[in-house]
């Protein structure tokens, strides 16, 4: 048996999966976040901490002997996030996380000091990054930032707690701009830049390799053997790729969670920072792959749920009810709400609805919503393409994937076919995946594609007057932008 553990934002997720890969059982428990300040996003650490506990003794009741079978445990982890330990580890404040942007004065001072960062970092310096938030820190709170022993992310605090070792793996080390990711290794020079140094970084390992043992004291806790042992593991999508089979040239995702990520695999380094494309290490060996990032997908569906006192069931449920011409007359959504990555890297970007009316029912700002995203997403798919990477077929995973109609909406909106599978935990399946294999695991056994649950075509009857609103909805995030200058801060 092994175990998958995913650290995300808004919940972490866990599932035990036996030697042919099949889900046993799983467990999740929401998270929240803290929003002291406008831009601001933070979580405590102890609050991941205790989620992983009651985690692990709900799967410890639902399957009790699959569960003492447990011989290696991934992890999996929302990227970029910051937590700080100072030499006697003890956490120094709360961490930083991946859709924080307060860190945008700090990214143009490092653009124009290192440009190192677009060449040996392979991406553009963007508040979401760990590198950023340390300059802030040292900029704002110098008398934090003179303790730090240890910088960790997310799932590496956790790892911490069960192994008393600090690793971390070359997916999510990626996104530090800490790493030269063609090397794979920590890059003095980058750390150097923002005041920092090889003794305050974690060693690192390939994600689907060992990286240490379970405490004992925690292994008879869990009551586990003491000799399991814990993978490199992954950032949260490289280990959803490692779920949904994503491991060779050209094999490609689309994650719909808190964030939305296109996701392609590259047997080399394809690096375009200019145009806000991630270039990262994959979890596994000698292979890479490329990312178009933005900050808010199915964030977006809950923040208007909450505003309209609904469910999300209850609110697609009723954008289903919806008539072509219903939908057309929708108001058009820009899915800015934490600023946007691919391809504006504008953390100061804005959410909106344009052509609201009396008559405008709040199916069709569901329904607004949800488009909003896909042609979000449609942005980072061209910026992708213009990097002469091809995508003929994409799986869909995260918390969005359970939605039919958004599924076909995006289909429709990009214009290739997107499928669907029956694991919706694909980070939490990934991760137990690369449990496997550091465990010995084949990679062509453990990492094969999962059963297709559904396949959406894109439907042509539908693209016409969705690229119509397209061309719309681009025109206005330009029109924000000048916007924003007339406008008082």
């Amino acid at each position: 048996m092994y175990l998958g553990i995913d650290l995300g934002t808004s919940e972490l997720k866990a599932v035990l999966i036996d030697g042919q890969g099949d889900i046993v059982a799983s467990s999740h428990v929401a998270l929240t976040v803290q929003r002291p300040h406008p831009q601001w996003a933070e979580q405590s650490p102890t609050s991941w901490w205790d989620a992983t506990n009651t985690v692990a003794a709900t799967l410890r009741q639902k399957a009790p002997e699959a569960w003492a079978q447990v011989r290696a445990i991934g992890l999996s982890g929302q990227m970029h996030g910051a937590v700080l330990l100072d030499e006697s580890n003890h956490v120094l404040r709360d961490c930083i996380l991946w859709n924080d942007t307060r860190s945008a004065t700090e990214c143009e001072w490092l653009m124009e000091h290192y440009p190192e960062f677009l060449t040996v970092g392979s991406n553009r310096v963007m508040p979401g990054f760990t590198a950023p938030k340390l300059l802030w820190v040292a900029r704002h709170e110098p008398d934090i930032f003179s303790k730090i022993g240890k910088v960790l992310l997310p799932k590496d605090y956790l790892r911490w707690k069960m192994t008393n070792e600090f690793v971390s793996d070359m997916s999510d080390a990626s996104g530090t701009l800490w790493l030269d990711v063609a090397k794979r290794e920590w890059s003095e020079e980058l750390l150097a830049a923002t005041g920092l140094n090889l003794s305050q970084m974690p060693s690192l390992v390939e994600g689907s390799t060992k990286s240490a043992v379970l405490r004992a004291d925690l292994a008879s806790q869990w009551g586990l053997s003491a000799d399991v042992i814990v993978a490199g593991g992954g950032g949260d999508n490289a280990a959803s790729a490692v779920g949904v089979g994503a491991v060779n040239q050209g094999d490609a995702l689309i994650s719909l969670g808190t964030s939305g990520v296109i996701f392609v695999v590259n047997n080399q380094l394809q690096a375009d920072p200019q145009n806000g494309v991630h270039a990262f290490a994959h979890a596994l060996p000698d292979r890479w792959h490329q990312m178009s990032v933005m900050l808010s997908a199915a964030n977006c569906l809950r923040w208007i749920c909450q505003l309209l006192s609904t469910t999300e069931n209850v609110l697609m449920e009723e954008v289903a009810q919806l008539s072509e011409a219903q939908k057309k007359q929708s108001p058009i959504f820009l899915p800015y709400l934490s600023g946007e990555r691919t391809p504006h890297n504008d953390p100061y970007a804005t959410g909106s609805f344009f052509a609201i009316r009396n008559e405008t029912t709040r199916a069709q700002l569901g329904y607004a919503v949800i488009e909003g995203v896909s042609f979000a997403l449609a942005d980072g798919m061209k910026v992708l393409k213009d990097t002469g990477t091809e995508i003929n077929r994409c799986s869909l995973t995260g918390g969005g994937a359970r939605s039919p109609l958004w599924a076909q909406l995006i289909a429709d909106i990009l214009d290739i076919p997107i499928v669907t599978h029956p694991a919706s935990s694909s980070g939490a399946l990934g991760a137990a995946r690369l449990g496997w294999l550091a465990d010995g695991g084949i990679e062509q056994e453990v990492c094969r594609k999962p059963e297709v649950l559904e396949t959406y075509q894109p439907q042509v009857t539908n693209q016409e007057w969705l690229k119509q609103r397209l061309e719309v909805f681009r025109l206005l995030y330009q029109q924000q932008k000048q916007a924003r200058v007339l406008m008082p801060e």
